[in-house]
């Protein structure tokens, strides 16, 4: 599947998926998200990003946890 607002560029941010060619990545917006943050607030301290951005950066961090094996602690 191909994300055309995510960008992979190893000279930008060591290479981490970033929103269209910026420095904001994807994992900042999942920790804005994850700490509470709504995507109003989100877009308004980040106002070059739009609600698109926002939503693909969680479709592609979806998408990659399903690509891969995560070491989750066993129930007890």
């Amino acid at each position: 599947m191909a994300y055309e607002r995510i960008t992979i560029d190893p000279n930008r941010m060591s290479g981490l998926p970033c929103i269209r060619d910026t420095r904001v990545t994807v994992s900042a917006v999942l920790g804005q998200l994850a700490a509470g943050l709504t995507i109003s607030e989100l877009l308004a301290d980040f106002p070059y990003l739009d609600r698109a951005d926002v939503l693909a950066a969680l479709e592609f961090a979806a998408a990659a946890l399903q690509e891969r094996e995560l070491p989750l602690a066993q129930p007890a």
